[in-house]
């Protein structure tokens, strides 16, 4: 098992209200509740990038219906449940719960697995095997919530729960190549007029 970076958490959520009842009625309306209590509209931007980030979450755990090596399911598992302290983060505005020792955490596992890889000399496109192909997804989506992500931030300081996104996309191209080099399948190269 992977242990947790060491990190002092701000916030530790607690689930206040068990769900006897999964429909509440309450987002009828159009609004819905973050975690401070506070409502707002669906269309907000937080809500946005949390629904960006849960549906990664999703994808990744797509991919681990795959079969997988150890390693890498116990580092996407540890991934998953990083994205939702970061859901949790971002339902609580100004709070910060990803750090630092998260972000150094994707960064050694980039390092280890690229380390591994022949060097890139072309683009390439989504694809190879289906596990590969999954991983790419995730990564596109991981773009989209650190777009939605940084909408939020603005030009402000540039969040652990940031540089999170970008690694973790940057991590999830090279797993993906490592997928298709693991099991015998070429990228697929891009390939000009």
């Amino acid at each position: 098992m992977i242990p947790a970076p060491d990190r002092v958490r701000i916030y530790t959520p607690i689930m206040g209200n068990r769900l006897s009842r999964i429909y509440t009625r309450t987002g009828d309306t159009g609004s819905t509740g973050l975690a401070d209590g506070s409502r707002v509209r669906k269309s907000d931007p937080r809500v946005a990038a949390m629904g960006c980030v849960d549906e990664l979450n999703s994808v990744l755990g797509l991919l681990r219906c795959e079969t997988l090596s150890a390693t890498l399911d116990a580092q996407l598992a540890h991934i998953q449940h990083r994205l939702f302290d970061l859901g949790g983060e971002l339902s609580l505005p100004g709070e910060r719960i990803l750090a630092d020792p998260d972000v150094q955490q994707l960064e050694a596992w980039l390092d280890e697995c690229n380390r591994e890889l022949a060097p890139l000399k072309d683009f390439i496109l989504p694809g190879g095997n289906r596990p590969a192909a999954l991983c790419h997804l995730a990564r596109a989506v991981c773009r989209r919530a650190e777009r939605r992500v940084w909408e939020l931030a603005g030009d402000g300081e540039v969040a652990p729960a940031l540089r999170y996104l970008n690694r973790l996309s940057d991590l999830l191209f090279v797993v993906a190549r490592r997928l298709n080099r693991d099991a015998g399948v070429e990228d697929v190269l891009w390939q000009r007029d």
